[in-house]
């Protein structure tokens, strides 16, 4: 018996310590680093840059976590793609903040605009209620109040003691890794392909934007 048990509790530790080695996808690990720098929230307008535009990394949103998250895991430029994607096609974008045209430095912050683009890339899933539905990197929109007031967060490959997958994202205290998937109503969900990680940049070196 005691044998048993010491061999049980070795096939235990060892099936710990390869999920614990299991890599968390990119964008989940990228997302994950922000934990930490962002520490507030703030949704003020702001002239970014363009490309590659940022608010200051101690603050922002929802949006700029995954926009964040995909520069660093995929060296993909959300503010650029969505940007040049509403120059082409404005109609297909919501028009509920009455612009004329594209603005390069709020667009890509918006949750509507980041769905549409997503959706446009042929991403979306059907929501449902079955945790075992969704993936780690997936990506989620809920309505946090029944009344249009979006949010958007990306999926962890680590579990809430219920089994559903914690949420990346900025919902009012800087980015964070929590139990909120099923917590408010999920609007859109999202599965961005296999996608190339971005190389490490060898040491002494810049990265060069996409």
């Amino acid at each position: 018996m005691a044998c048993f048990l010491k061999s049980t509790t070795l096939l235990i530790l060892l099936l710990w310590q390869s999920a614990r080695l299991e890599a968390a996808p990119p964008l989940v690990e990228a997302a994950r680093q922000q934990i930490g720098i962002t520490t507030r929230y703030d949704p003020s307008y702001v002239l970014l840059d363009y490309p590659n535009g940022d608010v200051a990394p101690q603050t922002g949103v929802c949006t700029d976590v995954v926009v964040r998250a995909f520069r660093e895991a995929f060296a993909v430029d959300l503010q650029k793609a969505i940007h040049e994607d509403m120059r082409a096609h404005f109609a297909s974008y919501p028009q509920r903040w009455g612009l004329a045209g594209p603005d390069p430095h709020i667009d890509h912050r918006r949750v509507p605009n980041q769905a549409t683009w997503f959706a446009r890339q042929g991403w979306e899933k059907e929501p449902t209620p079955n945790p075992a539905d969704y993936a780690p990197g997936d990506l989620v929109t809920w309505d946090l109040n029944g009344q249009g007031l979006l949010h958007i967060g990306i999926l962890s490959d680590r579990r809430s003691p219920a089994g559903h997958l914690l949420v990346l994202h900025n919902i009012g205290r800087g980015t964070a890794e929590e139990d909120l998937l099923f917590h408010y109503t999920i609007l859109q969900h999202f599965r961005p392909p296999q996608l190339v990680a971005k190389p490490p940049v060898p040491s002494g070196q810049t990265p060069t934007p996409p």
